[in-house]
């Protein structure tokens, strides 16, 4: 039983979400390889050899693999998908790009954002936005499967897999990456940190965001918004947590002016400690908070920032 997982990367550097796959790829089976497209792959299959449950990697180099498109990316996956029983990719903006067209193009269904491994056909996912959790079972002779990465623990070092090459698909020449707007940050990545600080609704304005800042900067924490912030034009979008933005599960959580929707829940309920601020006591994030703070935001989180600072 083979198991082959696309890495995710970027400038070089191996995102966080691949090692959480790669400890999903183990839970199915044992023989695992890990497939790198990229236009430099030595750095990153150097690091990807040692990572334990790591049985093999596999290098594919071209300049059209710097920014890979979904068509570059899967004609590479098809070109050897039938050689294993599984194909994974973590559940991010990344694999949702491609992953389905690989799908397609095997002629299987999508196993979507799988949270658990019950055996090498039977996965769990959330539905509903994460208020129920189906059991799925695929008949597919390949399972083509996003992982949700944080259900699963990063593997660690300790492997000696071996880098092979593998020689890339010719450039489909259908679309290229003209350009990209990211958004650089001094402070963790949303989906990587250990702590994240979260405003909603109840901020107001984009500017009251910088209370929240401050707290973070204090604590070496990521800043995450809800939706309702984001459409407001608080904040801009890569902050959002939630079903239709990023999901989370750090050590601690600080929801403040958060009512606690649905869809905000479904993307940070698995954190492992959260604290809801809010003045209204009936807020639905305190159904879910581990500690609530039923107090005013902009006299409460200054006090706990000062508080941190002395």
């Amino acid at each position: 039983m083979g198991i082959l997982v696309i890495a995710e990367h970027e400038d070089g550097v191996l995102k966080p979400s691949t090692l959480n796959t790669v400890t999903a790829a183990g839970r199915i089976g044992a023989d695992v390889t890990v497939l790198v497209a990229a236009a430099e792959t030595a750095a990153i299959c150097t690091t990807l050899a040692r990572v334990a449950g790591v049985s093999r990697v596999l290098a594919a180099e071209a300049p059209y693999y710097a920014r890979p498109t979904a068509e570059n990316l899967a004609a590479l996956v098809l070109s050897i998908a039938r050689d294993y029983t599984h194909v994974l990719a973590p559940a991010t903006n990344f694999g949702k790009n491609f992953m389905p067209r690989v799908a397609a193009l095997l002629d299987v269904a999508q196993l979507s954002d799988i949270s658990a491994v019950v055996d090498a056909d039977t996965f769990v996912r959330p539905i509903y936005a994460g208020n129920a959790l189906a059991t799925v079972r695929s008949a597919d002779a390949i399972k083509v499967i996003t992982v949700r990465a944080t259900a699963f623990d990063a593997a660690g070092e300790g492997g000696a897999a071996a880098i092979e090459p593998l020689a890339p698909v010719a450039d489909s020449g259908q679309t290229a990456v003209t350009g990209r707007n990211l958004t650089r940050s001094e402070r963790p990545e949303l989906t990587a940190a250990r702590i994240i600080v979260s405003g909603g609704r109840g901020m107001g304005n984009g500017e009251n965001f910088r209370i929240l800042e401050a707290l973070a900067d204090r604590l070496g924490a990521a800043v995450g918004a809800s939706r309702a912030a984001v459409d407001a034009g608080f904040v801009p979008n890569d902050y959002q947590v939630g079903q239709t933005g990023k999901v989370v599960a750090p050590d601690l959580y600080i929801a403040v002016g958060i009512s606690g929707a649905i869809q905000h829940l479904a993307g940070m309920k698995d954190s492992k400690v959260i604290v809801a601020i809010n003045k209204d006591a009936e807020a639905p994030i305190f159904q879910v908070a581990d500690y609530g703070l039923v107090a005013d935001l902009f006299q409460a989180v200054p006090e706990l920032t000062g508080e941190l600072s002395a």
